[in-house]
């Protein structure tokens, strides 16, 4: 009996071993599988830290003087390729400068049909939308508190980051295009936005031309909000040339927006600018902004560089007034450094 119980023992002691080694087992596959699988995505991590030193002088007290600003944020891109060949990425932006601030978090999936993405991104519109700004690598618009007037020729933003869907159809040549849709939610379903664009790249006389349209329209109660954007960019050599239209129109908004822009790319690398802008709004009798301003760009080393910037502006307040718009016209000039590192 004792000789059985014992073998008994024995054999019960084998098995438990035999399981903590198959568990012990199990979990390493497991763990090397899940290794294996992360291996499979490929990781980039970037960032960037934008700080400005701005002297303004101005004809409200208010905004006449000197100040510091900053700017920052860094992403994270994650790219797999599935076994059907479909390439999948997930994107995220953070605003550093803003407690919690996620700016964009999306998914993109794509093949030989094109691209989808869906999440908090930029829209279509943005994506080939092309204005004078595009030259420019500190475009900080000196304005008026609550003014109602463009800046630039970029397309008014409706749909922002908000969570969408948006398409784009995969290179035709020299042509690209998409279209996006944001759901303005349950609670808003009169403003959702359609917004779509396009590009054309071709060469003509040795020099690379582009040309771009985009349009975004937001639903409203009142009235449709309907911004557009047209632009020629040519670039010869080490110049750079945009032009750029825009308009926006909305309840009591009906603006035109004119841009231009220059660049020239020194031999030594030094980058020098210039650009204007003008905008009116016809609704608003008389309400327009001016601006025209130079750049140079410094590159210090690699991923480091300055920005010096001088804009002169002039904002005309309209007799008639929005609501809350700005309550007083001013001109001025506003000169910048910006020291820019990219990681």
């Amino acid at each position: 009996m004792m000789l059985f119980t014992g073998i008994i023992l024995t054999i019960l002691m084998e098995i438990i071993i035999m399981r903590k080694l198959l568990l012990g087992t199990t979990a390493l596959a497991a763990a090397a599988s899940l290794t294996a699988n992360a291996a499979l995505a490929d990781v980039s991590i970037g960032g960037m830290l934008e700080w400005s030193y701005n002297s303004r002088s101005s004809n409200q007290a208010a905004l006449d003087g000197t100040s510091f600003t900053q700017d920052s944020d860094y992403q994270i891109n994650f790219t797999n390729k599935t076994d059907s060949g479909l390439t999948l990425g997930m994107r995220i932006d953070y605003n550093t400068d803003a407690a919690s601030d996620n700016d964009e978090t999306s998914l993109s999936i794509s093949g030989g049909f094109g691209k989808i993405v869906l999440g908090q991104d930029d829209g279509a519109a943005d994506a080939y939308t092309m204005d004078e700004s595009d030259l420019i690598e500190e475009d900080e618009a000196p304005g008026v508190s609550s003014m109602t007037i463009s800046t630039n020729t970029e397309i008014n933003q409706s749909e922002g980051d908000a969570n969408k869907i948006s398409y784009h159809l995969p290179a035709m040549g020299g042509l690209t295009a998409g279209i996006s849709f944001a759901d303005g939610g349950a609670a808003n379903t009169a403003t959702d936005t359609t917004a779509y664009g396009a590009q054309y790249a071709m060469e003509a006389g040795g020099a690379a031309v582009t040309l771009a349209y985009a349009q975004t329209t937001t639903e409203n109660s009142n009235q449709d909000i309907d911004s557009d954007n047209m632009a020629l960019k040519v670039v010869s050599g080490d110049v750079s040339l945009i032009v750029s239209q825009s308009t926006y129109e909305a309840n009591d908004e009906d603006r035109e927006n004119m841009g231009a822009s220059i660049s020239y790319t020194m031999p030594n690398g030094l980058k020098i600018g210039a650009y204007t802008f003008k905008s009116e709004d016809d609704l608003d009798a008389g309400e327009e902004y001016e601006r025209s301003g130079a750049e140079v760009v410094y590159t210090i080393a690699s991923g480091l560089k300055a920005v010096i910037n001088i804009d002169d502006y002039e904002y005309k307040l309209g007799t008639d007034a929005d609501t809350g718009m700005a309550t007083q016209s001013d001109s001025g000039t506003n000169s910048s450094l910006t020291i820019k590192a990219s990681f």
